[in-house]
């Protein structure tokens, strides 16, 4: 038995998805869990070098033995979770969706234009936030999976008790990752910046209490960093310290070419930083992982760029994670050197290598 947990360390962005489906080819993990709602995509660059983005599947879906849910505790729009399936082929027996998901509908939507939560916080307006409070006040126009399957049908098939799924599973040794959503930076309850955050907690222990299994079943919890976090455009998302220009970035890194990201759902440019150690350190005190995944090594330094073994990373990059695992205390276990999910590496090596680089301190 084994049960995965994977979070973002920073605020949405760190590369959980590419983590993920890399854990689920890796160990061939039985179940994948996907928390949270469409105002999230979680993405990776297949090796047929296209960008899969989900909004609603877990990217588990690369391992074509993976058993896909959505829990209790994510929000659904039908029309996404049926384009996702269509899009990338997934009959629906392999689909699980709990019965009590929330249903997110037009109403929220417009809820959500009409509170101008695009202005003041940076809304991707999916619904979400305002799905969420319509369940918690309990009102007799909130509609769970169970209660649409008339007016979808191809529901129907996938309707089940995702929390009685994934407890059977690990009593039958089987292995269940939970891929959680956004960032820790970003909690409704333990982020510094309320209320420039999101709708939900983005905890490890919050997104098993969304699929509805105990933390003692807990076996790795994997805290996903990128060397430079970002956060959605605009300064009405909240603050972002030690904040940088994507020409900063290019310069620095000696990328041969300008690079910028864009959000996944409203396509704007997303801002970045430098690294921040304290955040870093607060989200692995609180998630307490077993684990430690960092993305962008090449956006450190482009010497790192699609390396294929730890041999290869620049002293650079070696110099960072050796700070930062002096600062959080523990090891690096991925790293990634690109946008693909082939650029993630195990980083197994690295020790006996970083171990020789105490002279060499953290970019500025």
């Amino acid at each position: 038995m084994s049960l995965w947990v994977v979070v973002g360390g920073q605020y949405g962005s760190e590369g959980k998805g590419k983590v993920s489906a890399f854990i689920t080819k890796q160990e061939d993990i039985d179940i994948c869990v996907r928390c949270g709602g469409p105002n999230s995509g979680h993405s990776f660059v297949n090796e047929n070098g296209k960008t899969v983005v989900l909004r609603q599947l877990s990217t588990g879906y690369v391992n074509p033995r993976t058993r896909l849910l959505i829990p209790a505790g994510a929000q659904i729009d039908p029309v996404i979770l049926r384009q996702e399936m269509e899009s990338l082929d997934l009959r629906p027996q392999r689909i699980g969706i709990d019965r009590n998901a929330l249903i997110i509908d037009e109403r929220d939507r417009e809820e959500e234009r009409r509170l101008h939560l695009r202005e003041r916080l940076s809304s991707t307006l999916c619904g979400v936030g305002a799905a969420q409070a319509r369940r918690v006040l309990r009102g007799s126009d909130v509609r769970l999976a169970k209660d649409v399957v008339e007016e979808h049908s191809w529901l129907r098939e996938c309707i089940t008790d995702v929390s009685n799924e994934v407890n059977a599973a690990l009593d039958q040794d089987m292995k269940v990752l939970v891929e959680g959503t956004q960032g820790f930076g970003l909690s409704l309850y333990h982020s510094e910046h309320y209320p420039k955050t999101t709708s939900r907690d983005t905890t490890a222990a919050g997104f098993l209490s969304e699929v509805g299994v105990s933390p003692r079943l807990v076996t790795e919890i994997v805290v996903v960093f990128r060397t430079f976090p970002i956060r959605v455009a605009g300064e009405q998302a909240g603050p972002l310290k030690y904040e940088i220009t994507w020409d900063q970035l290019q310069r620095e890194s000696g990328y041969p070419h300008s690079i910028e990201e864009r959000t996944t759902v409203t396509n704007k440019v997303r801002r970045i930083a430098r690294f921040d150690f304290d955040l870093a350190k607060k989200a692995v005190d609180i998630n307490r992982p077993t684990k430690l995944a960092l993305n962008g090594l090449d956006y450190l330094d482009y010497k790192s760029w699609g390396v294929r073994t730890c041999d290869a990373l620049s002293n650079r990059s070696l110099a960072f994670l050796k700070v930062l695992k002096t600062h959080v205390g523990m090891p690096i276990d991925y790293v990634g050197v690109g946008p693909k999910l082939s650029d993630l590496l195990n980083a197994t090596e690295i020790e006996c290598h970083a171990s020789e680089l105490s002279h060499l301190t953290a970019p500025r």
